[in-house]
């Protein structure tokens, strides 16, 4: 499905989010403060390094074990005391992948996808940098071609036509702030992105189980991005992220109208008076939509769909809540 924008006259528009960052930032804190806060309490079993309770190899007991931690299946069939070792708690580790490709540069409701996306972004970052928590990211926008890992507690890596940008991996609120100020001034670029190397960025090299967040439109073929996705699900757990605009999913009756495709800069002429062409134009979306979940689905990734025409903070307080209610009834979703 083409990835057209309407060619209209615009709603005046607050000024582009990289100029007014430090306010939208400080806005987005205070509300993600106040209806976030404390979701997530318990969701893991401690933030500090500790004994933990996860099953880990079997050894031979010593003189001085704790006789708690026996190893009753394995002594059996060794005939021989063996305890349980676990494996430690320790802090969280989260990997945001947000693409900023120009399709993410276009917007028909209270938003543009690209804020829904920083959005999305602060608000996970509130979630999961508390107690020693570690957040990091990877940004892509655009084309394929790879840039270094930067520090970014300074200035912004520089963007540009098929940059991706990996931002390390720290724990602190101040880090955090640097990391988010650092995404919302990224510079969208012409040209087509690559999801499925942005998602790969966050498999290699290995890291230890964590928790990966995906941001993106999704609207790059499913088999680019699927096979990587899945590998990622492998090791850590995964949320999609998917943001959308109306547009995308019907069009209105304005007779003639000029569209452009963000990433290519072709231009169309579109008679939306047509009900037959509104009608197909509707199920292709839909059928791309329902394609879109179902490798989401099948790849095992939580899937979160936030609009630019909705309150994207809500949608993701329900979202926040339906998890929880599902861990406390034995469900994964």
């Amino acid at each position: 499905m083409a990835r057209a924008a309407p060619v209209t006259s615009p709603t005046p528009r607050p000024a582009p989010l990289a100029d007014r960052s430090e306010a939208v930032l400080s806005r987005l804190q205070l509300l993600v403060t106040r209806k976030l806060d404390g979701l997530l309490q318990g969701d893991y079993a401690g933030l500090l390094p500790g004994p933990g309770s996860e099953a880990g190899e079997s050894r031979e007991y010593r003189a001085g074990d704790d006789v708690r931690r026996m190893d009753w299946p394995v002594t059996a069939r060794t005939t021989t005391p063996h305890v349980r070792r676990t494996v430690a708690d320790r802090e969280l580790e989260t990997w945001l992948a947000l693409d900023l490709s120009a399709s993410l540069d276009f917007g028909t409701g209270q938003w543009l996808k690209r804020e829904v996306v920083v959005a999305a972004a602060a608000a996970i970052t509130h979630l999961t940098v508390r107690g020693g928590n570690r957040i990091g990211a990877v940004i892509g926008t655009g084309g394929g071609a790879s840039a270094p890992a930067r520090r970014w507690r300074g200035a912004p890596p520089p963007a540009g036509p098929g940059v991706l940008t990996r931002l390390p991996a720290r724990s602190g609120r101040k880090e955090a702030q640097g990391l988010l100020r650092t995404v919302a001034r990224t510079t969208i670029q012409p040209g087509r992105g690559d999801l499925g190397a942005l998602i790969e960025m966050l498999n290699r090299p290995p890291r230890r189980r964590g928790v990966a967040v995906v941001v993106s439109d999704f609207l790059a073929p499913a088999e680019q991005w699927a096979r990587p996705l899945r590998k990622l699900r492998v090791r850590h757990d995964v949320l999609a992220i998917e943001v959308i605009d109306p547009r995308e999913l019907e069009l209105p009756d304005v007779g003639v109208l000029p569209v452009v495709d963000p990433e290519t800069g072709e231009l169309h002429e579109v008679q939306t008076a047509d009900p037959r062409l509104r009608q197909r134009y509707a199920d292709a979306a839909a059928a791309q939509r329902a394609t879109i979940a179902a490798a989401l689905r099948g790849a095992g990734a939580a899937h979160l769909r936030l609009r630019t025409d909705r309150d994207w903070l809500l949608d993701m307080v329900r979202f926040v809540a339906a998890q929880r209610h599902a861990r406390t009834r034995g469900t994964t979703r």
